[in-house]
């Protein structure tokens, strides 16, 4: 079983560099289970509806999110849905590791059209991060209750070592754990000694003529004068970063990861 992760996806820059090379790198891949991370598509900040259809169209089956998962207000009605659904809305996740009461789910249990079964689980960290429950306590819970073998698990997180550490928690216990947030891709993609894919960042799909996807003038002036003002995702240079993890889907265990970077 293959799976394609596409990193970050950020503004019109990154919506359009997805849609030039998703097909075909899942046609070359020969791609089971498409998973992207959605939480910057709408203009470098959240995700809408109709965005998350577009995902879908290029043959998502799950989005995740992260941190900017409420910063457009429209999805919340949207995504007001039982959690035994399996329809688009379903399928996009907020970190599991929210309060209970908090809109949306964490969890997506699924099955392809062959009857490969799989889930899908997105985590936030807590290291300069905004306040939420214990990402590694949860997980542990998360994985008491899930039959699937095949388990990917989106970790959207800020410190390096937060990532690294819940690397080696989950090592042998997922198929798995990819680090999103910080929009640079990270070169230490691996399969862990129990079977388990890593990398701790996939990297952005937008704009890398930037500062992590914000127009560039934009963020030096907030530096060099420390005055507020309104950001703007920029457009330069877009690539899609992205990772495909070759797994045993009767075991669950990773057997190669292969990192991917294209441009125009």
């Amino acid at each position: 079983m293959k799976i394609l992760f596409v990193g970050d996806v950020f503004g019109s820059a990154g919506r359009k560099i997805v849609a030039e090379h998703v097909g075909h790198v899942m046609e070359t891949h020969e791609i089971d289970l498409l998973v992207i991370n959605g939480e910057n598509a709408a203009g470098g900040f959240g995700i809408t509806p109709s965005i998350a259809d577009d995902l879908f169209d290029l043959g998502a089956h799950v989005i995740t999110t992260g941190n900017h998962f409420w910063d457009k207000r429209e999805l919340l009605d949207y995504l007001k849905v039982p959690a035994d659904s399996h329809g688009r809305a379903r399928r996009i996740l907020r970190p599991a590791n929210y309060p209970p009461s908090t809109a949306g789910y964490g969890i997506y249990e699924g099955s392809l059209p062959a009857g490969q079964t799989y889930a899908v689980i997105n985590l936030q960290g807590r290291v300069f991060m905004a306040s939420n429950d214990d990402p590694f306590r949860k997980i542990d819970e998360i994985l008491k209750t899930i039959t699937a073998k095949v388990i990917f698990v989106d970790f959207h997180a800020e410190a390096t070592s937060e990532k690294v550490a819940m690397g080696w928690h989950l090592d042998g216990r997922v198929t798995a754990i990819v680090g999103t947030h910080t929009h640079i891709p990270t070169a230490d993609e691996r399969v862990l000694p129990g079977g388990t894919a890593y990398q701790t960042d996939v990297g952005m799909s937008g704009p890398y003529d930037s500062v992590i996807g914000v127009e560039t003038d934009l963020v030096l002036h907030r530096f060099l004068t420390g005055m507020p003002g309104k950001f703007e995702p920029a457009k330069g240079n877009p690539k899609m970063c992205a990772l495909v993890v070759e797994c045993d889907g009767g075991t669950g265990r990773a057997i190669r990861v292969q990192r991917i970077m294209l441009g125009e």
